[in-house]
């Protein structure tokens, strides 16, 4: 018999036709709707700025060349602000109270009190990480364009370009597009919504993962980040989308020590590099270097389509540029829905994504914020993991999908190629059994 497991979710709102969506659900006039919507109503005929990336990102060889590559996140960040101009968000991120709690690791906190605010209950279900999309809920194509920055393409060429005003061509494939978040985590929170009139469900392949690497490189910056949530693992909207923003303080992950995992010789023609963490309350696996970022995509890529084949909730954070992953398998709502996770945190009203995880916590009560300590983060967070015994035998079932193997002299020698930071707090035990299969 199948196990249903169901949670009460509260999810945030991104849009502000979010709340008005099912008043038009599944329908697609075709002289428009009079929103300048994302749907196939409005978008064929609509002109919407384009920013066109480079076809292969390069390192930059001079403080000049370095300079320049700065004008994507100025754009964006440029153009956050104009949307916050208009009050279109629901909120001024940039008024919440924010401070690094002291600690070996230095997590961040932030006091959103505005962000539970004005929500939708929905029956979510948790134990199924791919569902169909369902054109009766909200979805991007909701979406008004006032709400969107710009298109986000492969220029094709060496050098990147932005255009004010482009048509939308459909003839060959959906746009991506990059909108505003309008219940923003911090300054200039974006979604990124790959080839959105295709209407895809919260899905990675290859192609979308790539998509999002080539944000990150195309911003150049150490603090803008990119983080993709599974259905299970907190994803509030069953269309295809990357989260992003920008902050200027390490994540915690970030900081946190690594051990490599030697792969045997004849695996290594992508130039990826494996870790797992460290020290670190979330058990993970970090991805980087490859010879190109198609290389790093694909590794990734398919961890990631192992993982939600086979029903694992998982996050994912898009560090360094684009150069470095973190891959999270994670059961906390499953765990949440079996009763399992204390009152306490619960009252928290967190819910650990890709950015509770990465160390970057949203707090809703100002007594949490002002109490909250290495201590009580790393409480929550390791609820979220999978056990030991779990994540190794899910690391060998992506490893075998991403074509890794790892060699037998690890053992002898991994400890040489691992830097060790000293937490102070033991991580309590994690219950057995967060690993959903059908």
């Amino acid at each position: 018999m199948e196990m249903k497991l169901t949670i009460k979710r509260v999810p945030t709102v991104v849009s502000n036709y979010q709340e008005d969506a099912a008043a038009t659900a599944g329908e697609r006039p075709r002289a428009g709707c009079g929103r300048d919507c994302l749907g196939d109503c409005c978008l064929p005929d609509s002109k919407l700025p384009l920013y066109a990336f480079k076809a292969s990102p390069k390192k930059p060889s001079s403080q000049e060349d370095a300079s320049n590559d700065e004008f994507f996140v100025n754009l964006l960040l440029g153009l956050w602000e104009d949307r916050m101009a208009r009050g279109l968000f629901r909120y001024d991120v940039t008024a919440c109270e924010t401070k690094v709690i002291p600690g070996n690791l230095g997590f961040v906190a932030q006091l959103n009190e505005g962000r539970h605010l004005k929500k939708r209950p929905t029956e979510f279900r948790v134990d199924r990480v791919l569902q169909p999309f369902d054109a009766a809920k909200f979805n991007f194509t909701k979406v008004g364009q006032e709400e969107v920055l710009f298109q986000f393409e492969n220029g094709g060429g060496d050098d990147s370009f932005f255009v004010e005003s482009s048509p939308i061509s459909v003839a060959d494939r959906a746009p991506n597009v990059v909108a505003i978040n309008v219940s923003p985590i911090e300054y200039g929170h974006v979604l990124l919504i790959p080839r959105v009139l295709d209407r895809l469900p919260q899905r990675i392949d290859q192609e979308s993962f790539l998509l999002a690497l080539h944000m990150a490189a195309e911003a150049a910056s150490p603090y803008f980040r990119l983080g993709y949530n599974s259905l299970g693992a907190f994803a509030t909207i069953n269309h295809l989308h990357f989260q992003a923003y920008y902050l200027t303080v390490p994540f915690p992950v970030e900081k946190a020590a690594t051990k490599r995992i030697f792969l045997a010789e004849g695996t290594m023609n992508s130039g990826v590099n494996v870790s797992k963490l460290m020290n670190y309350p979330v058990r993970g696996l970090v991805f980087e270097g490859g010879n190109s970022l198609s290389d790093l995509a694909n590794v990734v890529s398919s961890a990631c389509i192992w993982l939600q084949d086979n029903n694992v909730p998982y996050n994912v954070l898009i560090s360094d540029c684009g150069k470095k992953i973190f891959l999270f398998p994670q059961c906390y709502a499953e765990k949440q829905a079996l009763g399992e996770v204390s009152q306490e945190l619960l009252d928290t009203q967190v819910n650990p994504a890709v950015w509770e995880i990465s160390g970057h916590i949203v707090l809703k009560r100002r007594s949490d914020y002002e109490e909250a300590s290495e201590a009580s983060a790393w409480r929550l967070l390791a609820e979220v993991s999978l056990s030991e015994e779990r994540f190794e035998e899910v690391k060998a079932y992506i490893f075998d999908a991403a074509g890794l193997v790892q060699s037998d002299e690890e053992e002898v020698s991994e400890d040489e190629d691992a830097t060790y930071t000293s937490v102070s707090i033991a991580p309590p035990a994690v219950a057995e059994g967060c690993l959903v299969l059908q």
